[in-house]
């Protein structure tokens, strides 16, 4: 295909995962006080004395709702944007690479929900607690405002879901040849630095929250060189048997 033709199927992959995040995004604003109490729940479910959500501006629980809403439409519409993303690289493969289309969709969408999972049960559970009981030990009152709450947990569920992708992309990079085990251990002090940055930016500015944030993605790491290690290993000894 030539370069303008590669541009016009971006451009239709691109029309097409905006449209399902708008769809979603409708569906996910209709339901977004149930949506708003579910991430509210952690914090809520904490015994800290004084601990109390507040809006300081007019607009903030609208524009609230709008960014959980759109945050909530993402992780819905995941499959989707998976799906799409494959079709604009699957002209590019082989015949035989092709046929992992439904499995990187099933298994992306798993990592994906997993991950969120992951982080809404255990990252900002155990995170919160500890965070918030340092108020306790020194005696002060904690006011948390709605929006900037509510924008951390939303953005932290949606960084570790796409974070949770990596065991799955390393596995279907490794099928088709284009990674292995070695090429990820020779840059992991890269990668290193990559989730360094990513905690830094979508973390609060304290030592703790960023590294409850590189621990659980650094282990990723570790599976996605096993992953990668798994998925050569197989595929040589197929094409040892063609041989």
């Amino acid at each position: 295909m030539p370069f303008t033709s590669h541009l016009a199927e971006l451009r239709n992959r691109l029309v097409k995962s905006v449209l399902a995040v708008a769809v979603a995004f409708f569906a996910c604003y209709a339901f977004v006080d149930d949506i708003f109490a579910l991430l509210a729940a952690p914090l809520r479910r904490l015994s800290i004395r004084g601990l109390t959500l507040i809006g300081t501006a007019v607009t903030e629980a609208f524009f609230t709702k709008m960014k959980i809403s759109f945050i909530a439409a993402v992780i819905v519409a995941s499959p989707v944007l998976l799906w799409q993303a494959w079709q604009f690289v699957a002209p590019g493969l082989y015949q035989h690479e092709k046929r992992y289309s439904r499995s990187f969709v099933l298994f992306g969408s798993f990592f994906f929900i997993g991950g969120v999972a992951f982080c809404y049960g255990i990252v900002i559970q155990h995170g919160l607690n500890f965070l918030l009981q340092r108020y306790e030990a020194i005696n002060i009152q904690p006011l948390l405002q709605v929006g900037d709450y509510l924008s951390l947990v939303s953005r932290l569920t949606l960084a570790f879901g796409i974070m949770f992708e990596l065991p799955v992309l390393s596995f279907f990079l490794a099928r088709v040849g284009l990674i292995d085990h070695h090429f990820l251990l020779r840059h992991y002090r890269y990668a290193i630095i990559v989730i360094a940055l990513f905690a830094a930016v979508l973390t609060p500015p304290d030592f703790i929250s960023q590294v409850l944030f590189m621990i659980p993605l650094s282990l990723l790491y570790l599976i996605s060189i096993a992953v990668a290690y798994a998925a050569r290993f197989r595929m040589n000894r197929l094409e040892k048997a063609v041989k």
